[in-house]
């Protein structure tokens, strides 16, 4: 027993330390940790919020705005905390710590940022290389931010708008190969069906000798003599295969190729999509549209043919997953309501005209190019873990009157409607009512002006009794 009571006296200054530590709170899980996901924000209390003060980062907030994820969640008045760029929480009630940059965005709008899948002279007029040849102070820059852009791709190459940063601009680089499967091409053709016919030889040779060698550890591995890498790559999944088709006849052929030897194209045009919209689901097609575009029917044929407004919304149904691009990839500032990268989301919009939802449209120009450019786990939605990339609005996303009044990149804002020469005279944001006039005397606090009390009117004189008449009396 004495040695016991030794024991405990010795440790006892170590669980006097310790003793704060375990009686602390533990804490509180950010949703994903919660099993709630990363549900673009739907969870995501105060809890989601509580990170140690002393955590050393940059700390960004949009407070109060209606925050629409891109996932389909809502948020009426909700929060949006980011740290050093990246996304922690998202939802009502969550604490800001104080060293926060806040952007009010009471009455707006919240959106992701919106990503352009091809784009021209937004980031520089090279074609390559844009790491070190991308222009940060590009005026054209600053118009594409104004539309809600935050992420443009020029040569099958995805970069962040950041103004007047270079680094950390590129986010991902060609994770699309160009391929040629026309009838006006016939030896083109078939050059890629027998490359597709080589590499899938290759691949299941390799298969089978990866299976072998459990056994046979000295076995050689295949040769990969005639095999082409580009298309080895498409059929592994590493990157997916872009085809530029419009005719009915072209598209039948790529779904058809593509089910046969199971990749996922990118179509980029698919005018006639519409009229073989099933064939272009089973193949698990990935389609680029422009609503607006125009093609005429070929008179000569029976069959349904020639552009559709209800194409996107028909492509959708049918399972494929849409794009949406303008019909002008660079910025023209030939008019109002023109056919440029800047109206993106006019382009959309026609799009719900012909039948597509407003969420599918939304995706169209947000997540879905994302996911084609391989940068989805990035940007496309707000979700805790992502870029904190996102636009605030006077509107609805998709309205043809709606301004962005900011736009934020990596959790820092880059854009602000008043602050630039382009649209801050266009419906002004109201500003802030003045206050009451103060008297401020030096030394002591703002006083309140007392308003100084009435005049009292004067009383009327009684008349002179004196004898004051006229001269002649």
């Amino acid at each position: 027993m004495r040695l016991l009571r030794g024991s405990l006296r010795r440790i006892a200054p170590v669980l006097a330390c310790l003793f704060p530590v375990l009686a602390a709170p533990a804490r509180a899980l950010a949703p994903q940790e919660q099993g709630g996901g990363q549900g673009g924000g739907e969870g995501g209390g105060e809890e989601a919020a509580e990170e140690a003060d002393s955590d050393v980062g940059a700390w960004f907030a949009v407070v109060g705005g209606e925050v629409h994820t891109g996932t389909g969640a809502v948020l009426r008045g909700a929060t949006v905390l980011a740290k050093d760029g990246r996304i922690r929480a998202i939802g009502q009630g969550l604490r800001v710590p104080d060293e926060a940059t806040v952007l009010d965005a009471t009455g707006l709008r919240v959106y992701p940022g919106l990503v352009a899948f091809d784009s021209s002279g937004l980031i520089g007029n090279s074609g390559s290389d844009f790491a070190d040849t991308i222009d940060p102070f590009n005026a054209r820059m600053v118009l594409a931010l104004a539309s809600g852009i935050t992420t443009a791709a020029q040569s099958d190459t995805a970069v962040k708008l950041k103004r007047g940063e270079i680094e950390d601009v590129v986010l991902r680089e060609k994770y699309l190969v160009t391929q040629s499967y026309s009838t006006s091409n016939p030896m083109g053709r078939k050059d890629l069906l027998t490359k597709l016919l080589r590499a899938s030889e290759y691949l299941r040779e390799y298969r089978a000798w990866e299976e072998k060698k459990k056994e046979d550890k000295e076995l050689k591995e295949p040769s990969r003599k005639g095999v082409d890498s580009s298309v080895l790559s498409i059929l592994r999944g590493e990157v997916l295969a872009k085809f530029n088709a419009d005719l009915r006849t072209e598209l039948l052929d790529i779904a058809r190729l593509a089910q046969r030897f199971g990749f996922r194209p990118v179509i980029v045009g698919c005018a006639e999509g519409w009229t073989v919209a099933d064939e272009l689901g089973r193949a698990g097609a990935y389609a680029v549209v422009t609503p607006r575009y125009r093609r005429d029917k070929e008179e000569q044929l029976v069959r349904p043919g020639g552009s559709s407004i209800e194409n996107a919304a028909r492509l959708y149904r049918a399972g494929v997953q849409v794009a949406i691009v303008p019909g002008q990839r660079g910025v023209d500032l030939g008019g109002i309501a023109g056919r440029d990268i800047l109206h993106l989301t006019m382009e959309a919009g026609f799009a719900v005209r012909g039948g597509l939802s407003e969420q599918a449209a939304l995706e169209a120009i947000t997540i879905v190019p994302a996911r084609m450019l391989g940068i989805d786990h990035r940007v496309g939605t707000l979700e805790v873990g992502k870029d904190c990339d996102l636009v605030v609005t006077d509107g609805e996303l998709l309205h043809y009157q709606t301004f962005v009044q900011y736009a934020v990149v990596a959790g820092k804002q880059v854009y602000d409607k008043q602050a630039e020469l382009y649209y801050a005279h266009i419906r002004p944001r109201p500003a802030a009512e003045l206050a009451p006039e103060t008297r401020v005397d030096p030394g002591t606090e703002p006083v309140e002006e007392e308003p100084s009390p009435p005049e009292e009117p004067e009383e009327p004189q009684p008349p002179d009794e004196g004898g004051g008449g006229s001269a002649g009396g």
